[in-house]
């Protein structure tokens, strides 16, 4: 299929996955099955219930099927089918910063109504995709979201990938890109004095490493930590009860969460697990997870071993939603909905590191 043809593919699909989304709650149950998804006293959000269906539908080959590279270009093609019209923002750029072992493609997002006024905050912000898949162009939707409605700076990044790379080179460009953000923060427009980590999924075990790694060696660190249904354990620790309950069926399932520990874990090394660090004297962590997401147990988990460790940390479950929702926000209007939630509390958060003497997070 040329680039033309499937540019309009995607755009055809887009359409009729919005139509769906528009549709009567009662009315997407139906049609993606009958009746309610209800796990663990939480109800699946309808349109993301029919969003799934429509996928199962579609007859797409499983990801544990395939190479890298194919996987590469499947989830590439899905976000530019589901991201839709671009999100305007004050100005978009693509620029390098710098990696662990050389450059590495970056965008960064600048929010709009700034013109001489104190300057937004930053958010270095890592994609997810199992440390295997994404990109800047996969994310693209949920940084625009994230720029526009918390006001700051978005610096996407995108990092190595394995299994060319496997952990810790995430780990290690992580470090280093955020290193640059200090220095540079200023030159994009951004207030230096607030600087935030984050990302989803693989993004935010990568955001936690970051802050983790600053805070142990008394680096300039993040202030503020915004994790996206993290990996906690990483192919490491207790098989956690969430990880049964949505083994096959929301999205991410087990055999896929195999297939990426396998590809980024290096060749003799065990699973690596955020537990087995100090975890204190770390920045403001803000937590989001997801109800149907097998992966939901550990970052809670994290979350209250953060809490422990003396860490001012707010959680937040999405309980109708599933792992990768914020790929979402194009086509479903619970995960739009609940991505801008995000942001606006990402907006209070980063406003509120320049004054350590507010109220401690809920």
């Amino acid at each position: 299929m040329s680039a033309r043809s499937l540019a309009a593919r995607q755009r055809i699909e887009y359409r009729i996955a919005r139509a769906f989304s528009a549709l009567p709650p009662r009315l997407q149950v139906r049609l993606s099955g009958g009746k309610p998804v209800v796990i663990d006293g939480q109800t699946l959000e309808p349109d993301i219930q029919l969003a799934l269906a429509l996928i199962e539908r579609r007859g797409l080959p499983p990801m544990e099927t395939l190479t890298p590279e194919q996987a590469r270009k499947l989830t590439l093609s899905q976000s530019r089918g589901s991201q839709g019209p671009s999100v305007p923002v004050g100005a978009v750029g693509d620029l390098q910063v710098d990696g662990a072992t050389g450059p590495l493609p970056a965008r960064h997002y600048a929010p709009a109504g700034f013109d001489g006024r104190e300057p937004a905050a930053l958010l270095v912000f890592f994609h997810g995709g199992g440390f295997v898949v994404g990109g800047l162009d996969s994310h693209d939707l949920p940084c625009r979201l994230l720029c526009k409605h918390a006001g700051v700076h978005v610096l996407s990044v995108e990092y190595r990938k394995a299994p060319e790379f496997p952990l810790p080179a995430a780990y290690d460009d992580g470090e280093a890109a955020f290193a640059w953000a200090v220095e540079h923060a200023a030159e994009l427009g951004a207030d230096p004095d607030r600087l935030g980590v984050g990302g989803d999924s693989a993004g935010a075990t990568t955001s936690a490493v970051v802050a983790g790694r600053a805070a142990r060696v008394g680096a300039r660190g993040p202030d503020f930590q915004l994790l996206l249904y993290p990996g906690a354990d990483r192919g490491a620790g207790p098989r956690r009860r969430s990880r049964d309950l949505f083994a096959e069926g929301f999205f991410l399932t087990d055999p896929q969460i195999n297939w990426f520990e396998n590809h980024f874990t290096a060749p003799g090394e065990g699973g690596l697990s955020l537990f087995d660090e100090d975890l204190a004297g770390q920045g403001a962590v803000y937590l989001v997870s997801a109800g149907f997401d097998p992966l939901r147990d550990e970052g809670e988990a994290y979350g209250e071993a953060l809490r422990a460790a003396g860490n001012e940390v707010a959680m937040r479950r999405f309980e109708g939603q599933i792992h990768g929702f914020i790929n979402f926000a194009g086509v479903s209007r619970s995960a739009r909905e609940a991505l801008i939630e995000i942001a606006g509390s990402t907006r209070v958060l980063l406003a509120r590191t320049d004054d350590r003497e507010t109220a401690p997070l809920a």
